[in-house]
């Protein structure tokens, strides 16, 4: 398995530079393990109320995408052509996909999870010259004509109603012939992907095909994941990597934009079905499926592994989800960002026997090793640009200061975003170190824990004050089910505020009583000692896509004026 997985492709010339293209490895699978089901779809139900599904085999999906590839290229959507896709997680959407990478078309994928109106900010953003998606999609476009001048190319994937283009059904026309794969090269535009950015405005990750072709890699290695195995994608995104990875990818019946909202039965119906052995859930779906699970004493005997990335994963949420796991299974938190993913992982076997505690304590979230061939280095805070690296950045261990990694899943550009390209990006020769925004700390063991934000960050007179760890030590009261630590005022002379989402609400509890024993707790703790305001929240604003991170710009407005 690792000498397919490890094969890079590589044309027969004289000195050209290798050709690279993820759409290389779906080919590969399909002649590894042509009859294995590729994508599995809940269609809908059999009289009997049972679950009736439709899939792909490898083959199958190879084949289909060969003749989608012949239709794009009559169209013009050929190599370098920037295409929107607007599609739900789908049979069609495995096909569209590899069937982009095979022409060499650029897919740009927006998150729907950041609602309708930045999501089209995004989109004109992105001067695509190409629009595939579905009727819904369609409309959205119709109502916001002015964010889509540079398309000149349209596809709907289902009913075409009163407007123009083509329907993928239409492409489709034809018998199967090979489609001979774009020869692209590893530094060549693969996809650009706009996710929710909470902390400010959304910005497109340029990917390349080198980059998807190494996160396979590092996600097939440290893993450890097999080409025997299921997966359960709840994050559509993720899923992509599972035809490459040779895993089976059962898309679940949910919203992927409401994972809070998820029908834990849904989910752990499928993961019986299907056999299950991998799954790729955010905090919020993890909290809920592990809480109903948990209540009804469930187990899952055919799950591997967890893995939980999009938001920090609270070890409580942990402990409740692993009691549905067999022993030989865990629930892994790569730490990453659209930018570099996966950065580093640790398990919740050493999370809830060795680190949960000290997180507690406010030490932060502990984040584990880096990952195998990642380097990662603790630099010192500074909102300003660094144009060059110099060794000179790097903290002393122990001490807090902005996470910094290189390697070949970073990411070496936003799409046409020089100014932010300027604040993220630091130039080492002809690497690039990408700086997380992230601020933590490496302890003896070369573990890094994460402390919050960069952006976050509370400075008042004296010091700074760190998000993750003061709200640590706060979430330990009963009473409260989260906290936010924001900033009024300018850095440097801010005021320190704690705001407090109660339990349940808040229902039957006495907020003057609670906040007193909080800012006695606050006292006792040299930490936290500047923080002297309390105020309660009935529910704090978060984002669409996870539910988990809080927008603190608004929890900050709405402070200021109490």
């Amino acid at each position: 398995m690792d000498d397919i997985i490890d094969q890079k492709e590589e044309i027969p010339t004289d000195g050209e530079p290798k050709v690279v293209n993820i759409a290389h490895r779906l080919r590969r699978m399909a002649a590894l393990q042509p009859h294995k089901r590729a994508v599995v779809y809940p269609a809908g139900w059999d009289e009997n109320g049972r679950v009736a599904y439709t899939h792909l085999t490898f083959m199958q999906l190879d084949r289909e995408s060969d003749c989608l590839a012949h239709g794009l290229e009559n169209i013009g959507i050929r190599r370098g052509v920037r295409t929107i896709l607007m599609v739900r997680p789908s049979l069609e959407f495995f096909v569209l996909t590899f069937a982009m990478f095979k022409v060499g078309a650029v897919p740009v994928i927006v998150d729907p999870g950041m609602g309708v109106r930045r999501m089209v900010q995004c989109l004109r953003e992105s001067k695509a010259d190409a629009f595939i998606g579905i009727p819904k999609a369609h409309l959205m476009r119709l109502v916001y004509p002015a964010f889509f001048k540079t398309v000149n190319t349209w596809v709907t994937v289902g009913r075409r109603w009163f407007w123009s283009g083509c329907t993928l059904k239409h492409l489709y026309r034809g018998a199967w012939e090979t489609y001979p794969l774009a020869e692209t090269r590893a530094d060549e535009t693969a996809a650009i992907l706009f996710t929710t950015g909470s902390t400010g405005p959304a910005k497109g990750v340029v990917y390349t095909h080198g980059t998807f072709d190494a996160q396979v890699r590092h996600i097939q290695r440290h893993f450890d994941i097999g080409t025997d195995e299921v997966d359960l994608p709840t994050f559509p995104l993720f899923s992509l990597f599972d035809p490459a990875l040779g895993m089976t990818a059962v898309i679940p019946d949910m919203d992927p934009t409401r994972p809070a909202e998820v029908d834990p039965e849904k989910i752990l119906e499928a993961i019986y079905n299907q056999g299950v052995t991998n799954m790729f859930a955010s905090p919020a779906l993890l909290n809920r499926v592990g809480g109903y699970g948990k209540a009804e004493g469930i187990r899952l005997p055919t799950l591997r592994r967890v893995i939980s990335a999009g938001a920090p994963v609270s070890p409580g949420n942990i402990e409740q989800f692993s009691t549905m796991l067999e022993d030989h299974a865990e629930i892994h938190t790569p730490y990453g960002a659209t930018e570099a993913m996966p950065v580093m992982s640790v398990g919740s076997r050493e999370i809830l026997s060795e680190t949960r505690k000290f997180s507690e304590q406010g030490y932060g979230m502990c984040v584990g090793h880096p990952v195998e061939g990642i380097a990662v280095r603790i630099i010192r805070i500074t909102d300003d640009p660094i144009e060059e690296w110099s060794d000179a950045l790097v903290v002393e261990k122990g001490e807090i200061g902005e996470i910094t990694v290189k390697g070949d899943i970073v990411t070496r550009q936003y799409f046409e975003r020089p100014h932010d390209d300027a604040l993220s990006k630091i130039r080492e020769g002809d690497d690039i170190w990408h700086r997380m925004g992230d601020l933590g700390w490496r302890d003896n063991k070369g573990r890094v824990w994460f402390c919050g934000r960069k952006s976050h960050r509370v400075v008042t007179e004296s010091r700074s004050l760190f998000t993750i760890p003061c709200e640590a030590v706060f979430n330990q009261h009963p009473a409260v089910f989260r906290s936010a630590l924001i900033g009024i005022g300018k850095p440097a002379r801010q005021k320190p505020v704690m705001c407090i989402e109660l339990k349940d609400g808040g229902k039957g509890v006495d907020q003057e009583t609670v906040k007193q024993e909080l800012l006695n707790l606050a006292a006792k703790n040299p930490m936290i000692e500047d923080i002297k305001t309390i105020l309660f929240h009935e529910a704090f604003p978060v984002d669409i896509r996870h539910n988990a991170k809080i927008f603190r710009e608004e929890l900050r407005a709405w402070a200021a004026g109490k």
